[in-house]
This record gives C-alpha cells, structure tokens and sequence, in this order.
C-alpha cells in the first residue's frame, strides 16, 4: 500500500503542475485531489520540496538507466534533453519555482552520466593526462548543461532537437583537435 499511496501521491503533484506553477499547489491540494490524509502525505514526504527531490531523482536515474551507453556528443544531448522534455510543463513550473535548484542539481546529474559515457567510449585508451581529460569532459558537461538550461529560460519553445543536431555537425572535429593538442603534450 505504501508504494501505491507515494505513486499517487507523485502522479497527483505532477497532474496538478501540469495546470499550475509550483507556488500555487498546497499539501493540502496535493491530498484532496488524490484522495488521502495529510498524513499520509507527511508520512512520505517531509514537504513539497523532498516529493519534488525524490521525482525529479527518479527520473534522473531513469534517463540514465535508458542510455546505457553515450557513443557521441549528439547522442548525449539527446539524453539530457529527454529529462527536461517527458513532463513539459511541469519541469518549466519546477524550473522557474523557488526549487530550481533541486531540478538543477539532477539535471548536472544526468549530464556528469552523459560525460562519463563520453569518456569511456571515446576518450579510453588516448594518451591524455587525467588533467586534461577532466578539463574536457568539464567543458562538454557545461556545454551540455548550459544549452538545457538556456532552452529552459526561452519556456522550452525551440525545435531544440534540431539545434541540437546543428550545434554537433558545426562541432565534428573539435573533440579530436581538442585530443590531438593533449596527446603532443
């Protein structure tokens, strides 16, 4: 009962953000439309903050588990933007809330996953210092980091898949030289 109850509780707040930003759902909202006490939602959830911790974690580790392996940049942008695109309007009400941190720091999560991948298949067996992989998997993961967050800020309204897909064959050669500079130092 107690899965079935925080799955009713997290499917309800996520309905509710569908129709209205973060600032204007309550507990109280949040338990009437689902049907249960507030204890039972304090029970779950010390507040409306650690739901949202716990759904956008979730979600995160879902992104992740769904790309088990990143082979290129392009695939690894798509991934990240998958997090941000499944609940449209309720990231944007997470994004633009007080929490924004919260969503954020998982958002670095699932980008840190995508530079790692990133490293494993394409940077193993260069002869680069561990230094200079860092600086570069730092770069891609800002690069990555920054363009979600940018389409977050326009609400979302670009083709981002697309620009995407532009921005990585503008790009095509630039991880190599990048490699190729650290391999003759």
């Amino acid at each position: 009962m107690t899965s079935l109850t925080k799955k009713a509780i997290k499917d309800t707040f996520l309905e509710l953000l569908e129709d209205r930003p973060l600032s204007q759902i309550t507990v109280k909202d949040i338990v009437e439309k689902c049907g249960i006490n507030r204890n039972s939602f304090y029970y779950h959830y010390q507040d409306i903050p650690a739901l949202i911790e716990e759904i956008v974690t979730e979600e995160a580790d879902k992104i992740i588990e769904e790309h088990p392996d990143v082979e290129n940049l392009e695939d690894g942008f798509m991934a990240a933007l998958d997090f941000a695109e499944k609940k449209r309007k309720a990231i944007l009400h997470i994004f633009r809330s007080v929490n924004r941190d919260i969503f954020e720091h998982y958002l670095w999560k699932v980008c840190k996953y995508v530079t790692d991948m990133l490293s494993k298949n394409y940077l193993a067996g260069r002869k680069i210092s561990e230094e200079d992989k860092a600086i570069i998997l730092e770069f891609y993961r800002a690069q990555l980091f920054g363009v979600v967050i940018g389409w977050l800020n326009g609400g979302m309204k670009d083709d981002m898949r697309k620009s995407i897909s532009r921005i990585c064959e503008l790009q095509q050669g630039v991880t190599e030289q990048m490699i190729g500079r650290c391999e003759k130092n």
